[in-house]
């Protein structure tokens, strides 16, 4: 279920998730060739991050060893959680942003903590995922703001799906993008856009899988219509991660 399992290859995209119906040759078209090209990328990111790492991580932010048992595959590796640590533990931002529960959350809401506090608002289209994370968290005395929330046709003309997530507050410090997954549509996560004008002035977007072919697509069209942000591919880890900043 969570990131604490151990998980196949692919994600689970969800029950509301269009179908073979739904979904039209075009996008089916850009599923197909985006497949075929990142399959080596796929194999690789099987791969979560080094065991001495995500030791390091635990032992930094105090969270015993076996807080997260399974990295990899679909879910957060060592170099995403460590590079999230690092800038809020740095950097001490008052409204956090997440969209895709899982190992990321745990490792936000433990970083916050230590960091002095904030408010931490995470999003997931699997209700289940949000309640064994909830528990999760409990678990090592820690609390979030978990929302299960639809996953809706894009609202900015991208094409795939984004979540349904209603009304958000201005003056965001981080945003994570962790979802919807990539089996949605290559592209599905270019709709994350719609919230860059809520990002505050210094704040900073964070995009997992940022190495990925239709992420690549998609930070090229983010820079040109996003001039008042700067971009960069961070290659760490096995997905990459990009980071966008706001230029105060």
């Amino acid at each position: 279920m969570t990131s604490r399992e151990t998980t196949g290859l692919l994600p689970r995209s969800g029950e509301n998730v269009v179908g073979a119906r739904g979904r039209s040759k075009r996008d089916w078209a850009a599923l197909l060739a985006f497949g075929a090209v990142q399959w080596p990328w796929l194999l690789r990111s099987l791969h979560g991050g080094r065991l001495a790492d995500k030791h390091k991580l635990l032992d930094r932010l105090g969270l015993p060893r076996d807080a997260l048992p399974n990295l990899g595959s679909w879910k957060a590796d060592t170099g995403l959680l460590t590079l999230v640590a690092d800038h809020i533990l740095q950097h001490k931002p008052k409204l956090v942003v997440e969209f895709g529960t899982g190992a990321s959350t745990l490792i936000i809401a433990r970083a916050l903590q230590m960091a002095g506090g904030g408010t931490f608002i995470s999003f997931e289209q699997h209700p289940e995922f949000v309640e064994a994370t909830r528990t999760w968290l409990a678990e090592h005395g820690l609390q979030a703001d978990l929302r299960a929330v639809p996953l809706q046709p894009s609202p900015s003309g991208w094409p795939g799906l984004w979540y349904d997530h209603g009304p958000l507050p201005d003056g965001i410090d981080l945003l994570l993008i962790d979802g919807p997954p990539w089996t949605i549509h290559p592209l599905t996560r270019g709709s994350a856009e719609t919230i860059f004008d809520r990002i505050a002035p210094g704040g900073t977007m964070l995009l997992d899988d940022g190495a990925r072919p239709g992420e690549r697509v998609v930070a090229r069209r983010w820079r040109k219509a996003w001039p008042d942000f700067s971009f960069c591919l961070v290659k760490g880890g096995t997905k990459g991660t990009l980071i966008g900043t706001r230029r105060s």
